[in-house]
């Protein structure tokens, strides 16, 4: 009995042993540098790819599986044997030419997960994982091998399972539009359909939560699409035919990224996106210049103008220097001018290919406004509108880039009115991706800066090619013009800093300074003139448009003030006290002079918020310039009061703002020398 006792406690002893061992090769942690943040990846009985994310002892991602399948060959999902754990750590401090941040801080822990199928091809893929501080991303490699060369991606298994039916901010794919112009609204993940990223997400358990993706780089778009009630899985957008992704080893996908906060301000300051791109692929950056622009634009909004020709054409040569002395005058260095060349007569969303690039109309003289603008110290902006055309445009763009380097013109804003390229494909997809990129890595070879409207969304693309500035991709100040919903509800842009803006600089154009327009759908500008003000802060682009006809700045001069002087890069950036959908306050440092900036919006309630000044410098004495929302401000009745007032302050003080219905505060502080 004694021996038999003893073989059974041994056998228990070798099995417990294997279940051991074979728990700690599967099974794999990484931390994030601050211990915050633990990545676990193992491989189940199936031998199937899974991650977990916890940040402070909360669970933030259970366990996920993560593979593909492909058209025509077996999947690789499961089946898999980890061959080897490689772990790395990275710090490092990069500089970017212009941005949120001067200087950013890489510091991450890396696991990279060898795998190979056990049985069959054994076909080979790397999983690797960074930990940041401020959250996790995570890309599959697959090398270059023998029983893997070229393949057709039909789905990619990539799940992010919340322990709970976390509330979601997001936006839906391409059912309202192509190109993410719509509202944000906040449901239970199990209320969603497929979503587009960002999406931001307020946990059960008071964290805050990003799901995106960097470097999107030849590969489809991710959307999200929901499994149960709280799952997402990526859903990847397709060509026309089906097929998700054309590939060949050896190749990368991009990176999906899980931000993760215990403020809303966590997710705004977060550089996890950036960090996962690589750097400048442009040598010589002197080229690339941020700025203020003004432009013959709103006023075809407004119906004043028009974009093709006739009486009331917008692009003529007269009317450029009329807005060349303006910008001249009043320290704004860039003229926008859309409808200067051939194509826009008639119904052109519907026939991209009529547009020409290098062929103005005959009321508009391109080398006789160039030079002007040169004389003048400003710089004409193109406007490159496709409609979607873009093999069109592509044949087009090497001559056209040429000719405005030739001028002296340095950036170009591109548009894809409709809601496919070439009549069948997203925008978003690898098709879509493709394109774009080739925009802007053939702008790059002329010296252009892009800021592109009706974009794929951003993906921290400009760490690389610092020229891409700026897109559109939500709902913009436009919207307040011809909108048969309105315009743009107060809390939109309560909303906006905590989800679009997560992938990079947005052309939203704030700035209006009349509200007595009158359109077809009774559109209008839902704020007080105070809040368009502090939308310069809030909202970051390094293009950053003054949007109003010239002749309504001109009737506030005071007010004007505010954007003449406000900078479009900053060296540092901090979320005072935000709650999404509510408010939010913002500050800001200028690139080049030790002045900080402040915006602080509301949505359609009034607010008393207390800021404390304690982000100013130690010992230093500032003159806070105020720009406030005046006596009876409100969105809806009243908005154009702005209470302007000057006060001596430092870091110890507390500031107390008045916010009116629909309005904001903006604030210049400026070192007082003695």
């Amino acid at each position: 009995m004694k021996n038999s006792l003893s073989k059974i406690t041994f056998v228990l002893f070798i099995v417990l042993t294997f279940l051991s061992c074979n728990s700690i090769n599967n099974t794999h942690q990484i931390k994030s540098p601050n211990n915050n943040n633990i990545l676990t990846f193992n491989l189940t009985k199936k031998g199937e790819p899974q991650y977990t994310l916890s940040h402070n002892n909360k669970v933030v991602i259970e366990p996920s599986l993560l593979g593909f399948e492909f058209e025509d060959i077996e999947k690789m999902s499961s089946g898999f044997e980890l061959i080897n754990i490689e772990k790395n750590s990275y710090n490092k401090v990069w500089e970017q030419p212009w941005g949120e941040f001067k200087k950013i801080t890489d510091n991450h822990n890396e696991l990279i997960a060898h795998l190979k199928e056990s049985k069959g091809k054994k076909r080979l893929v790397d999983i690797v994982f960074r930990v940041f501080n401020d959250g996790l991303g995570f890309r599959y490699v697959f090398p270059k091998q023998e029983n893997l060369k070229k393949v057709k991606i039909s789905n990619e298994i990539t799940q992010f399972t919340f322990p709970f039916d976390n509330n979601v901010w997001w936006i839906p794919v391409h059912s309202e539009n192509s190109y993410y112009e719509s509202f944000y609204r906040k449901t239970p993940i199990s209320k969603t359909d497929t979503i587009n990223t960002p999406a931001t997400f307020e946990t059960k358990d008071s964290l805050y939560v990003a799901i995106h993706e960097a470097n999107l780089t030849d590969f489809a778009s991710m959307t999200l699409r929901k499994t149960n009630n709280n799952q997402l899985e990526s859903d990847l957008v397709p060509w026309a035919n089906g097929v998700k992704v054309y590939a060949e080893t050896p190749f990368n996908t991009p990176w999906r990224t899980i931000i993760v906060g215990d403020t809303p301000g966590d997710l705004i300051t977060s550089t996890l996106m950036l960090n996962l791109n690589e750097p400048s692929k442009i040598n010589d950056i002197s080229w690339i210049e941020p700025s203020k622009y003004i432009g013959i634009w709103w006023g075809m909004h407004l119906e004043k103008y028009t974009w093709g020709q006739g009486e009331k054409h917008g692009a003529t040569t007269e009317n450029t220097k009329k807005y060349i002395d303006f910008a001249a005058k009043n320290n704004l260095d860039g003229v926008l001018v859309e409808g200067w060349n051939i194509g826009w007569d008639g119904d052109w969303t519907s026939n991209g290919t009529a547009f020409n690039f290098t062929e103005s109309y005959p009321d508009f003289d391109l080398e006789e406004i160039c030079k002007y603008a040169a004389k003048n110290n400003v710089r004409l902006i193109g406007h490159n509108e496709t409609a979607g055309a873009a093999k069109h445009y592509e044949v087009q763009i090497d001559d056209a880039f040429a000719l405005y380097n030739q001028l002296g013109i340095n950036a170009v804003k591109t548009g894809y009115v409709n809601k496919f390229l070439d009549n069948k494909e997203w925008h978003d997809s690898q098709y879509g991706v493709k394109h774009y990129r080739k925009v802007i890595e053939t702008a790059a070879k002329y010296h252009i800066m892009i800021d592109n409207h009706e974009p794929v969304k951003g993906t921290g693309l400009q760490r690389t090619y610092p020229n891409l500035m700026t897109q559109e991709g939500a709902r913009g100040q436009e919207y307040n013009a011809w909108s048969a919903d309105g315009g743009n509800t107060p809390e939109h842009t309560t909303i906006l800093p905590f989800t679009r803006m997560l992938c990079g600089p947005f052309d939203f154009t704030p700035g209006n300074f009349d509200f007595d327009y009158k359109t077809p759908n009774n559109a209008m500008v839902q704020t007080t003139l105070a809040k368009q003000l502090a939308l310069y802060v809030v909202l970051f682009s390094p293009l950053q448009m003054a949007s109003d006809l010239p002749e309504n700045y001109s009737k506030k001069p005071k007010e004007f003030q505010f954007i003449k002087e406000v900078p479009s890069i900053w060296s540092d950036t901090k979320v005072l006290d935000s709650k999404i959908g509510e408010y939010t306050t913002i500050v800001r440092k200028d690139w080049n002079e030790q002045n900080w900036y402040l915006g602080s919006i509301t949505n359609k309630n009034e607010r008393k918020l207390n800021i404390s000044l304690s982000f100013l410098d130690d010992n230093t004495t500032y003159e806070a310039e105020i720009y406030a929302d005046g006596i009876d401000a409100n969105y809806k009745t009243n908005p154009y009061p702005v209470a302007i007032s000057k006060q001596v302050v430092n870091n110890k003080v507390v500031l107390n703002l008045n916010l009116a219905p629909g309005g904001g505060t903006a604030i210049k502080f400026s070192p007082i020398t003695e």
